[in-house]
Formats: C-alpha cells, sequence, structure tokens
C-alpha cells in the first residue's frame, strides 16, 4: 500500500473532519478555560481545622514544658534527699567514732582504776614500802 492511498491519509484530507476537530479542540479549551477562571468557594472547615491544629499545638507545648518543669523539681528533690542521706550516714560515723572513743577511754579508765585498786601500797606510800622491802632482804 501507498502512503498516499492509506485510508488515514485520505481521511485526514477531509475537510469535515478537519472542521470537527478544530470545533472539538475549541470546546475543550473553552471549558479548561471556564474551570480554570470559576470563582472557587472557600471551605468553611478551614479555620475549624486550624483551630484544632493549633490548639493541639499549645497541648503539647504546655504538656512539654510541664514534664521539663516536672523533671527539673524531681531531680532537685532527688539530689536534696541525697544530701540528706550522705548527711545521716556522715553524722551516724560521727557518733559511731565518738563512741568508740568514749568505750576506749572508759576501757582504760578501768584499767588504771584496776591497777590502782590492785597495788599492795598505796603510790603514796611506794618509797617506804620499797625501802621496807630492801631491808628485810
Amino acid at each position: 500500500m501507498n502512503r498516499k492511498n492509506s485510508p488515514v491519509d485520505t481521511d485526514l484530507n477531509d475537510p469535515m473532519l478537519q472542521q470537527a476537530m478544530r470545533d472539538f479542540r475549541g470546546s475543550v479549551h473553552a471549558w479548561s478555560e471556564a474551570a480554570f477562571n470559576r470563582p472557587r468557594p472557600v471551605l468553611a472547615s478551614a479555620p475549624h481545622r486550624t483551630a484544632w491544629r493549633r490548639s493541639a499545638a499549645w497541648v503539647l507545648s504546655l504538656t512539654l514544658s510541664f514534664a521539663m518543669v516536672g523533671t527539673a523539681a524531681y531531680e532537685h528533690h532527688h539530689r536534696a534527699v541525697v544530701a540528706r542521706e550522705q548527711q545521716h550516714q556522715q553524722e551516724m560515723e560521727r557518733q559511731r567514732i565518738l563512741a568508740q572513743q568514749r568505750e576506749k577511754e572508759t576501757e582504760e579508765l578501768m584499767a588504771n582504776i584496776d591497777s590502782d585498786i590492785s597495788r599492795q601500797v598505796p603510790s603514796a606510800m611506794e618509797p617506804l614500802a620499797s625501802l621496807m622491802t630492801d631491808d628485810s632482804r
């Protein structure tokens, strides 16, 4: 088949077909122009949606703020409790050391008293007692 004799080529040369195609093209352009330029209504729910978004943002920011403040307060409280506990432990250790010192002093005093009691001669009389024991030998 020759290109000139094909049925598509003969249809394209048809003036009625060309006129129909121009009319169709013009109506499509007119329709799209009208659809593009027509006034569009503003959605009434847009401010409502924005209000919810704004409210949600406020709630989230307040929650975050309270969480940060609460965490800081808890950390401060925890440090104070730990400091009090350490202070209490130090005080208990100091009391234990003082009790040990008192006990040691008491034991030394009791040892001195025992040695003083166990003497046969009082310490003031020792020089005389030593003379007496030396003479008897």
